[in-house]
């Protein structure tokens, strides 16, 4: 019988939404080839499916594969051994967008229809018209003996034509046949295929097999002349024979795909040495990992991942415009994306893995996939898998493993802490500090056992040596209280939301606060009322403190303003002239010491000139601002107050006699000159 050939109308404005398709939701037309590999594993799996549920009436069929292969002229096909398709599924699935069969496959098998359906050919399929001009499916149902052709080019309608004999496919399965475009004839070569293969469905659970073809050189012998009748030849065994190099060609499938990949194997069955070389393909690393994470996560959503945290942090770890996030997303195996920013946070950019979900749409741009809810469970999952294994090496009996890591990778930790409020509580638990009675870091726990109190004292500064001889540092130690050391500029912002721990709140030794002040009457009216005539536009309030130890005075900031180590850190960055918009400006609290003698003659000499004060509290001013660890608004006025100190302590007068202007030789030749002429 004559095949007849059908032409229909695409279900969809095709012209515009498939020039939406193409432009929009691929910026990389590699993923055509794994777009059709995808479909053609779930056409495999649908096949198998089928054979399971009815063993007797599918006998003798042997195992699945995805072959591909490059004809000319400009021609790639893509061919497996599946379901197939029946002339309706191929209008009800290649003719309508965005139309996929594995959802409808899912819904049926779960409400208990008949799952002989097609494979996913939705948004997927079209991709196909990212590199072809036109697009040929062939396919025959597993439960037919008709094979079809379903062709367009991406116009307005498709056509479907049954296949004569000649055409007809032998077994059940699908053939996608690819009209390459002028510019894209790169991916009909060999090595293409290859690469594309294994950055993307490297570990697709069948077969892919590469139609290939090489050249064989082999050496033959040259036929030696047959003897004549009667003619005796001798024979010589040192004699070499001739041989000449022949080439032939050889053609050949070759599986290019892994097959099942580490993560879907069971933990107990993976070595160690498994692991890290797995470890080092992954990440590129030359050093070994220091922990694994190896987890299967089932309830709203089914995935399995693999996670892993380096040795040593990335030099660029920080860096601007770097990849925040080192996990690969898969579904069913199949790569979708190498650089998915929802699945980790910025503070977890350091942890290298993979995440194969089984659950995710694969027919969706990369910016949908990110907002996709189930990329938003799977985050949740990986975030506290993360920390799991940051508890783990904190616990571990190898107490350098921990040590190792936190030397990497602390900054990480007090990122997650100002960042993510729900692992606030448990990332807390994993920081080690130093403080005033131990070099060795100590974990706020411990500190905590061993405080007594409600309070829990730190000090931020650059270094233990700039932060340890502090005033406010030894007026707290004289009251039989540690203090904690934070000596990274990350410090800062992080204890900006750790306001307690455990019930215990945290306190800056270097700010002002009620606990360190004391009631004196007589002080205030007298020396407190003078500094603050004196300096008035310099502080805001002058108050009698007890935590100062042996200096007379400090300058403390406000209860909610800077420290002088977080002042440091904004006018050191890029727009630290705004900081003074920010609450970097605000006039600070001067702390007076009631022992020190300076503060008493201060108070009780009546006889003191008023110069002599004024200079005395400017000074006190200059050097308290340097010595709480602030920086001088005017250095030169500080130095010309300290010289005139020294020059009336040594009773010498400071004035410097001016010497006059040297008036140049040249000059005065000129003037000279001047003169005799006016003479002449």
């Amino acid at each position: 019988m004559a095949s007849t050939c059908e032409t229909f109308a695409f279900q969809a404005e095709i012209n515009q939404l498939m020039s939406l398709i193409v432009n929009t939701f691929y910026s990389n037309k590699d993923v055509f080839l794994r777009e059709l590999i995808s479909n053609a594993s779930d056409a495999n799996d649908k096949a198998r499916y089928t054979y399971m549920q009815s063993p007797d009436s599918y006998a003798n069929r042997g195992e699945h594969s995805i072959k591909l292969r490059s004809f000319e002229p400009n021609t790639l096909c893509i061919e497996d051994d599946g379901i197939g398709m029946t002339r309706q599924d191929m209008i009800d699935n290649l003719g309508t967008i965005a139309n996929s069969g594995t959802r409808s496959f899912m819904e049926a098998i779960k409400d208990g229809a008949d799952a002989s359906m097609i494979g996913q050919f939705g948004v997927g399929f079209y991709s196909a018209y990212l590199v072809a001009k036109e697009v040929c499916v062939i396919s025959r149902h597993i439960d037919s003996k008709e094979t079809y052709r379903w062709t367009s080019n991406a116009g307005g309608s498709f056509t479907i034509e049954l296949c004569g004999e000649n055409d007809a496919m032998t077994n059940a399965g699908t053939r996608v046949v690819l009209k390459v475009k002028e510019g894209c004839e790169d991916y009909l070569k060999e090595d293409t295929l290859r690469r594309i293969v294994k950055q993307h469905s490297e570990y697709i659970s069948y077969p892919i097999q590469l139609f290939t073809t090489r050249v064989e050189k082999s050496a033959e012998e040259e036929p030696e002349e047959d003897a004549k009748e009667g003619e005796v030849v001798e024979v010589n065994e040192d004699d070499k024979k001739e041989k000449k190099e022949v080439e032939r060609t050889v053609e050949e499938w070759v599986t290019i795909n892994t097959g099942s990949p580490l993560w879907c194997k069971k933990p107990e069955d993976i070595t160690k040495e498994e692991y890290g070389a797995f470890y080092k393909g992954l990440s590129s690393d030359w050093d070994e990992h220091i922990a694994e994470k190896h987890f299967k996560a089932e309830g709203q959503s089914e995935f399995t991942g693999l996670l892993f945290i380096p040795k040593r942090a990335p030099f660029d770890m920080f860096k601007a415009g770097q990849k925040t996030s080192k996990v690969k997303l898969y579904v069913k195996r199949v790569l979708i994306m190498d650089d998915c920013d929802k699945l980790l946070p910025e503070w977890l950019s350091f942890v290298h893995g993979v995440v194969d979900s089984d659950d995710i749409p694969l027919n969706v741009s990369r910016e949908m996939l990110q907002q996709n809810t189930i990329v938003k469970m799977i985050s949740k999952t990986l975030v506290k898998k993360c920390v799991e294994m940051m508890e783990e090496l904190a616990d571990h009996e190898d107490k350098s493993l921990y040590k190792t890591f936190y030397e990497n990778f602390h900054q990480s930790i007090k990122l997650g802490v100002h960042e993510d409020t729900k692992m606030r509580d448990r990332l807390t638990k994993l920081l080690r500090f130093e403080s005033a009675n131990r070099t060795d870091p100590t974990s706020l726990e411990d500190f905590a056992l061993e405080t007594s109190g409600d309070t829990i004292y730190y000090i931020t500064g650059s270094s233990r040596k700039n932060v340890e001889r502090s005033p406010f540092v030894e007026g707290v130690k004289k009251r039989g209280f540690d203090v904690l050391f934070m000596l990274n500029p990350i410090d800062e912002y992080m204890v900006q939301t750790l306001r307690e721990f455990e019930g215990k709140k945290l306190v800056n030794v270097t700010k002002d606060n009620e606990l360190f002040h004391e009631t004196d009457e007589d002080l205030e009216k007298g020396v407190c009322e003078r500094i603050k005539t004196v300096l008035s536009d310099h502080i805001d309030k002058v108050v009698v403190s007890n935590r100062l130890g042996n200096v007379p005075c400090c300058l403390v900031s406000g209860q909610y303003g800077w420290s002088a180590n977080m002042e440091r850190i904004m006018k050191a960055q890029t727009l630290g002239s705004m900081h003074s918009m920010m609450g970097g400006g605000d006039k600070k609290i001067m702390e007076i010491n009631p022992k020190h003698p300076l503060i008493r003659k201060l108070h009780s000499d009546a006889e003191l000139s008023e110069d002599i004060v004024t200079n005395t509290i400017h000074v006190m001013y200059d050097t308290a601002l340097m010595l709480s660890g602030y920086s001088h608004e005017d250095p030169s006025v500080f130095s010309d107050r300290i010289f005139r100190m020294l020059s009336a302590g040594l009773q010498i007068d400071d004035t410097v006699e001016e010497e006059a202007p040297v008036v140049p030789e040249a000059s005065q030749t000129t003037e000279e000159e001047g003169e005799m002429e006016q003479l002449d």
